[in-house]
């Protein structure tokens, strides 16, 4: 499909929700140069029209341009939308901050906390851009695997930016019939799901691979969200967000869906691999691992009680035993349900 619509624009991070976005905008008219740190991926792309690496089985529209160059890929392009590994947010816009347009609209699709600061993506975006692009930055989450919007399955996600305006534009821009953006003023509850939901994900992986069944799965996703309410609540979070698409609806979605990365990775430990071994075995990145550090340590800082966030990372991060772990949550003292507690 051919170019259609004037507005040029730039996918950085070529992975497997980046090529999807690729493909979505494509299809929507638009001239897509998409970003690979790779070169091999670059070249793969141009040659065969394929991601080598992700979603291997779709063809990219002869609109989508695969580039090793931020320079290129940013130059003059009025839509950015950046899927970066959460790790790489910082590395990567220190040196694209000075190769966007004045006017440009970021989406930020990245979803994790930076390891050291504790900070979302979008507090490490309005620290490294201009204060004049703060208004412009947007940010996507929400229940969205990527295969599934390639094929274009039904998807809703939500759309925030702390200006009204463009994040409308960003809307306009990005939705189509099958992928629906509701837009939101809550920049922190939408980045905060985004970035929670990986580590609950992750301990009920490692229930389902202890073979605990549904009602701890069940027990798991209710729990980690009155986790993900807490810490929302004092950063500034809205908890209608964390109930929404952002919040509960990404935690249902990675919980309990097949193709979960993090997931995955929580079956896989709880039926005794190493997390060594796991990560070898992968190309792709599973967030939760490094937002289970962040957000412990985050937690901690704000004296917010997220034993679940602390029992993931004491199993990924401190070497803790994961029979010693559950033993230790199923042995708390039992308390009321009121999720609004500290």
């Amino acid at each position: 499909m051919s170019a259609e619509n004037p507005v040029r624009c730039a996918v950085l991070g070529a992975g497997s929700f980046g090529t999807c976005l690729a493909i979505l905008l494509a299809e929507r008219g638009f001239a897509v140069d998409l970003w690979a740190r790779d070169a091999r991926v670059v070249d793969a792309i141009a040659k065969q029209r394929r991601n080598p690496r992700y979603l291997t089985d779709f063809s990219l529209p002869a609109s989508v341009r695969a580039t090793g160059s931020l320079e290129e890929a940013l130059g003059d392009k009025e839509l950015v939308v950046s899927v970066l590994p959460s790790h790489a947010v910082r590395e990567v816009w220190q040196r694209a901050k000075a190769l966007l347009r004045s006017d440009a609209l970021v989406v930020s699709a990245s979803k994790g906390i930076e390891v050291g600061t504790g900070k979302l993506c979008s507090e490490v975006l309005m620290e490294i851009l201009p204060a004049r692009l703060h208004d412009r930055l947007c940010f996507l989450s929400g229940p969205s695997f990527a295969r599934e919007i390639a094929e274009r399955r039904p998807t809703a996600v939500a759309l925030a930016a702390s200006n009204e305006n463009y994040a409308v534009a960003a809307q306009a821009l990005i939705s189509s019939p099958l992928f629906r953006c509701y837009t939101n003023s809550d920049v922190i509850g939408v980045e905060l799901g985004g970035a929670l939901k990986n580590v609950i994900a992750i301990a009920a992986g490692i229930g389902d691979g202890l073979g605990f069944g549904h009602n701890t799965r069940a027990a798991l996703i209710t729990r980690g969200l009155a986790e993900m309410l807490r810490l929302g609540r004092a950063k500034g979070a809205k908890a209608e967000t964390l109930m929404g698409l952002s919040g509960l609806g990404d935690l249902t979605l990675t919980c309990t869906g097949l193709a979960s990365r993090n997931h995955s990775l929580g079956v896989a430990l709880g039926e005794g691999r190493s997390l060594v071994e796991i990560l070898a075995s992968r190309r792709s990145v599973a967030e939760g691992v490094s937002s289970s550090r962040a957000a412990a340590a985050l937690a901690q800082r704000l004296a917010i009680e997220m034993p679940i966030v602390a029992a993931v990372e004491a199993i990924l991060h401190r070497g803790a035993g994961i029979d010693a772990v559950v033993e230790g949550l199923l042995s708390r003292p039992f308390r009321p349900e009121a999720v609004t507690r500290n």
